[in-house]
């Protein structure tokens, strides 16, 4: 008599830890409030993936706070569903132009996924200064990067475009500072009004969450029609 009365004991300890577990989790829902843990643009923001919630996050390689957020960030990515899409654009308020260059430079020579968080390590860790083209030459040659292709590709047409892009969308957003996040086109979210870097992706995905429920993926359509 005492085994099978153990085994139900067991097995009712188990589920109500299991639901224990459930609840505790249920508890972390985030409790929007404007103002406080977001805020909603003046004017809603074209975005690119058509049909998709965009979440685009601005920074700069050479803020400390980007760099402390990257882990937190790059875990959440991994977890995103299928109808949201994420993308990083580097700000510039007129004086990050060198760190702007050379995102778009390694997205131009495909290596820019491969070499973002390398590239993080050693401009916070190594002191590698990202505003010298020879300097980032040098350390992306190391990595099996040709370097006339990434001095060609440094002073590119397209590059230069894509910095002319990156200042406007900066100003557009209203940006004034980074790491900054924007959920749809119409919302924006940072570490100070999430009360850090850890639950900042909470927040993240209660806008995202917020969106989907009102229908608003491909924001483009919203921001052009000005409702």
């Amino acid at each position: 008599m005492q085994k099978p009365a153990r085994f139900l004991f067991r097995f009712f300890a188990a589920f109500c830890l299991a639901l224990g577990l459930g609840l505790a989790g249920s508890s972390f829902a985030v409790e929007l409030q404007e103002g406080k843990n977001f805020v909603t643009l003046p004017q809603p923001q074209p975005t690119e993936a058509k049909g998709k919630i965009e979440v685009t996050e601005f920074f700069w390689y050479g803020c400390p706070h980007c760099y402390e957020f990257e882990p937190t960030l790059n875990a959440w990515v991994k977890t995103l569903p299928d109808d949201v899409v994420f993308r990083r654009v580097p700000a510039d308020f007129g004086r990050w132009t060198g760190g702007v260059r050379l995102y778009y430079t390694l997205q131009a020579l495909g290596v820019e996924e491969r070499l973002h968080a390398e590239l993080f390590n050693a401009i916070h860790r190594e002191r590698l200064n990202f505003n010298s083209q020879a300097a980032v030459g040098d350390w992306l040659a190391k990595k099996g990067v040709d370097r006339k292709r990434f001095d060609d590709a440094y002073r590119s047409f397209t590059v230069q475009a894509n910095i002319s892009r990156a200042q406007q969308l900066t100003r557009s957003h209203g940006l004034d500072g980074v790491p900054a996040v924007i959920v749809g086109g119409k919302y924006l979210t940072n570490n100070v009004m999430a009360g850090g870097y850890e639950p900042l992706p909470a927040i993240m995905n209660a806008l995202i969450a917020r969106l989907r429920a009102g229908g608003a993926q491909g924001t483009a359509a919203t921001a052009k029609s000005g409702k």
